[in-house]
């Protein structure tokens, strides 16, 4: 496999972790925690949203370069849309307190995860008549926001 392949599949299967033979987008999403919650114990959420603005432009590259090259247009195995979805989460819940951050990164991922397997509209929408690298990713963050809403509701109403 040519590097620049390599790069490419690496990147829009975030580290492979796409080619999971049962829910993809599952695993993907799974696989960014981790990435995300580091990024934010070592940055905070300006990091977090450097580093979500940075994956989500190599996302497009990366999402149109794999469809391509696979003859798919977003192929369940792309999962970079589902790493900027899910880091958008980490956000707004709050992080920082020990043990409770594994349970406010299960929220968290299952708002997410909601979001982007319902995809309610306009994320449905979007999904389906916008192409390219930039569709595939902007689905996810609409996603996103949608958790992210969700979420902001959670943590008022329990007190987070």
């Amino acid at each position: 496999m040519p590097f620049s392949r390599f790069l490419i599949t690496c990147a829009a299967t975030w580290f492979y972790s796409g080619k999971s033979p049962k829910a993809p987008g599952t695993a993907g999403s799974l696989a960014a925690l981790p990435f995300g919650w580091l990024i934010w114990v070592y940055g905070g959420n300006s990091a977090l949203i450097v580093a979500s603005i940075i994956v989500f432009a190599i996302g497009v590259w990366a999402a149109h370069q794999y469809s391509h090259l696979l003859g798919i247009h977003d192929a369940g195995e792309i999962v970079i849309d589902e790493v900027v979805g899910q880091w958008m989460c980490l956000l707004v819940i709050p992080l920082g307190a020990g043990w409770s951050d594994l349970v406010w990164l299960l929220v968290a991922f299952v708002a997410f995860r909601i979001f982007d397997i319902a995809k309610p509209w306009p994320i449905r929408w979007v999904d389906r008549r916008v192409g390219g690298g930039f569709g595939i990713m902007f689905d996810d963050v609409l996603a996103g926001v949608f958790a992210m809403i969700s979420l902001v509701i959670i943590t008022q109403l329990i007190g987070g």
